[in-house]
């Protein structure tokens, strides 16, 4: 049970510190009835639902815990366009050009979209932006570089190349070869954009249940959704829970399990520095990533902490000494922070493909399911909310766009595709490493 796994290193977030939740919403009790009932209440149900509540549809969110308990209130925070160098490839090859680049575009109008809702509904979630992707050493910049070429001309996404001589003047860190900068991405508080999501789907009538979690499914033509307390029936069902969406009942999606693999992913945070040190540190305040393939990832905060998440655990279990572990990576890339405070250190799971491309589709006519945002799931999660609600409303061309993508079961099963994709990784962590 990954709830098992995770539930030590919930506590000491930095996000879930530096925010004053709304009252508890109740959980759902009794019969209820509505045009659309949506399980999981992060970044991609509270996107569905608010759009779907614009439209003048009945909507229904059922979340097991609390709003932006998962992934959607424990990320990094970095707003990217696109799926990563993996997903790209992925969907150029089985999409051809001319629908990679729709699919580009549907990325790009992911970012436009965070910014429409924070502006019309006030969300003051400290949207910085600018992203800025660095390489360690000469062989991952000249793969860089190659990356930055294709997207500029197959995309038409333009970057600011950074040579090894101009590097330290937008990171103060000897760690880093070159790097790519692009203005259009960027970085928030990732728990206080999603808080914001629901209360926006809820002044547009939203119906939304903390502590209800969906243990059943009853599939047909009006579906049936169950809870410990009470049960949803509905005309259509968005299943947006992604890893935990098995947690809480084997009989949600059982088919489509093994599409996706839970990766551990933890984060840190400092004490307060200066702004001076701050500005320092990272001139421009871009989120920054490297590119290897067990990547560093950070960003500063409004107040001035450096936030610094490390490498993925493809076991899907807290790695020993989480803290200290991630502090040494931090000092490897800014030494200089050797006398700063750890204040916190959290974590959690993402669900990841085998392809790194995000996996939409359909278990029958009117029930939609949307996971595998492998990390990139910040600005795509909105899009996929918005998608489906096309689809529900019978505008389907853009949902299925992506549901045409193909996906791969991790070989295995339950019990040994974690040690198979742990091989995989370690393999991949070597290569980084030569």
């Amino acid at each position: 049970m990954l709830l098992k796994r995770e539930l030590d290193v919930t506590e000491n977030s930095f996000y879930e510190a530096s925010v004053i939740r709304p009252k508890i919403l109740p959980p759902l009790c009794g019969d209820v009835v509505a045009d659309v009932c949506i399980v999981g209440g992060g970044y991609t149900g509270l996107s569905a639902a608010l759009e779907l509540s614009q439209r003048g549809y009945s909507v229904v969110v059922l979340e097991a815990q609390r709003i932006g308990w998962g992934a959607s209130g424990r990320n990094g925070g970095q707003v990217i366009v696109g799926f990563g160098s993996d997903g790209e490839h992925a969907i150029e090859k089985q999409f051809g050009k001319d629908d990679a680049r729709h699919a580009w575009d549907i990325s790009m109008e992911g970012l436009a979209l965070i910014q429409q809702r924070i502006s019309n509904y006030g969300i003051p979630c400290e949207y910085t932006a600018g992203y800025l992707n660095v390489a360690v050493n000469r062989k991952k910049s000249d793969g860089l570089k190659k990356w930055v070429d294709h997207m500029n001309n197959y995309y038409g996404h333009e970057q600011q190349w950074i040579s090894p001589d101009k590097i330290t003047d937008w990171i103060d860190s000897q760690r880093f070869y070159s790097g790519a900068y692009d203005p259009l991405s960027g970085h928030l508080h990732p728990l206080k954009y999603c808080l914001g999501l629901a209360q926006a789907a809820i002044f547009h009538g939203a119906q939304v249940y903390e502590n209800s979690a969906a243990f059943y499914v009853q599939r047909g033509k009006n579906p049936i959704i169950k809870t410990a307390l009470g049960k949803v029936s509905c005309k259509f069902v968005v299943l947006a829970g992604n890893v935990y969406l098995g947690e809480y009942g084997d009989d949600m999606a059982p088919e489509i399990k093994s599409r996706i693999m839970p990766v551990g992913t933890y984060i840190i945070a400092t004490e307060p520095m200066s702004a001076e040190k701050a500005d320092a540190l990272i001139p421009k305040r871009p989120a920054v990533t490297d590119n290897n393939f067990v990547l560093d990832y950070f960003r500063l905060s409004a107040d001035n902490r450096l936030l610094f998440g490390a490498g993925d655990n493809y076991w899907a279990s807290k790695p020993r000494n989480l803290t200290e572990r991630i502090r040494s990576r931090m000092l490897n890339v800014f030494p200089q922070l050797e006398n700063l405070a750890i204040q916190y250190a959290w974590g959690g799971f993402v669900d990841i493909t085998m392809n790194r491309a995000p996996h939409f589709g359909r278990l029958q006519d009117n029930i939609y399911y949307l996971q595998g945002f492998s990390g990139h799931g910040v600005a795509m999660t909105g899009m996929a909310g918005k998608l489906v609600s096309e689809a529900i409303v019978g505008q389907t061309e853009r949902f299925d766009l992506f549901s045409r993508l193909k996906h791969l079961s991790f070989p295995g099963g339950a019990f040994l595709r974690t040690p198979a994709l742990v091989l995989g990784m370690w393999f991949y962590r070597l290569r980084d490493m030569l």
